[in-house]
């Protein structure tokens, strides 16, 4: 069955991104300001409960529809990295949350009373190598004391709660690096001061990422997400999710890029005659076009697969690799297309490579995935 193209939805999206222009995001971009407008008209819209269950206020949308908002902001010259992550964390506390749980946070994340944005698992000195965490969370009577460090925790100035990957179980010889871990929803409102720093790093583009300390934190033991032990499955599950998502607004990216370059090259004239009318600059970006192409139909793939409750964790991980491999692409094809006005910050080019540029490093290098390929779905030796 085809995945459900959301006419309707990328209209409305668009139509509420026309609003925010592109000196919208140079000033913020300018400024290392987070998009507080943008993130409350979305909400206002109610574009990020998109995939929250109707039951707790949500739309109950499939995947489907979500990648078609993130895409939508993408292609019309937006950064929906501000706000992105409510649509996957929260699935961690949808799926393996209490009944109680998400009816006491879910129907605040829904009407947007609430911002659930943060998501703390990679550290510094651990990376993408999960298992080898070490923030400790321990029981104490009634909550758990939570100690250690996060990094690359974007959002975390700008949410309300934190789904928070710790170790609840020392590791032992007879153990698996991923066992022993558990999940924490963090009410950040009441952490700060109280046992949580945070502190912000800049970066080469406006993504609002911080580092995350922990010093003697008390959190409830009723915010412990499932079973203690077993949070490194509860977050794997929504990795697939995770993947999917970023690849739209990667294929997002790649067609703004070709819009851009298209009309650029249409437009500019040397001498005598269209700059695109030169093979060697229509050929780039037709390149450009193609692998946006083929990215975009590994995306309907994965979501295909997505829906249908299979395990789509090779279609997910190649729709990222490929999405994220296309966009960089369009976006070199688009700085090459304009020349010195590629560099200028009047035409948005130069920031939409920054943003994009990203996607081939996180949420997980493009590395790791031929790692992922190589080994589960073409069975050769493990390599880390």
């Amino acid at each position: 069955m085809p995945v459900e193209t959301y006419d309707d939805i990328r209209a409305a999206v668009a139509k509420l991104c026309s609003d925010y222009p592109g000196e919208y995001w140079r000033l913020l971009d300018r400024e290392m300001a987070y998009p507080t407008e943008f993130v409350d008209a979305l909400t206002k819209a109610g574009w990020l409960a998109a995939l929250v269950p109707e039951e707790y206020g949500g739309a109950g949308l499939p995947l489907s529809a979500g990648a078609a908002v993130l895409e939508e902001i993408h292609k019309a010259g937006g950064n929906a990295g501000a706000c992105h992550a409510q649509m996957y964390t929260m699935g961690t506390l949808l799926r393996h949350g209490s009944e109680d749980q998400k009816r006491q946070y879910l129907p605040s994340i829904a009407n947007g009373s609430l911002r659930l944005q943060a998501f703390g698992v990679t550290e510094p000195t651990s990376g993408t190598d999960t298992g080898a965490l070490m923030t400790t969370a321990k029981l104490d009577g009634d909550a758990y004391v939570v100690n250690g460090q996060k990094i690359w925790t974007s959002r975390a100035e700008h949410s309300d709660l934190m789904i928070l990957l710790a170790r609840t179980t020392p590791l032992s010889g007879s153990m698996k690096k991923t066992d022993g871990l558990s999940v924490l929803l963090v009410d950040m409102r009441d952490a700060k001061g109280n046992g949580l720093t945070i502190r912000p790093i800049r970066t080469m583009m406006n993504h609002a990422t911080t580092e995350v300390f922990f010093d003697n934190l008390r959190v409830p033991a009723t915010n412990l997400i499932g079973e203690e032990g077993k949070g490194f499955r509860y977050i794997l599950s929504g990795m697939n999710a995770e993947r999917i998502l970023i690849a739209a607004e990667c294929v997002g990216d790649a067609k703004w890029f070709i819009e851009k370059a298209v009309a650029y090259a249409s437009d500019r004239k040397v001498f005598g005659r269209a700059i695109g009318q030169n093979q060697g600059v229509q050929f780039p970006i037709a390149k450009a076009y193609a692998n946006m192409r083929a990215a975009e139909l590994m995306v309907r793939e994965a979501l295909r697969i997505y829906e249908a409750g299979k395990n789509p964790g090779a279609e997910a991980n190649m729709a990222k690799l490929l999405a994220a491999e296309a966009s960089n692409e369009a976006a070199n094809a688009a700085v090459q297309t304009h020349g010195g006005f590629g560099f200028a910050e009047e035409f948005d080019v130069e920031r939409k490579f920054r943003e994009t540029r990203l996607y081939q490093v996180a949420p997980i290098s493009t590395n790791l995935i031929l790692s992922y390929l190589s080994e589960h779905v073409l069975g050769l030796p493990r390599s880390y």
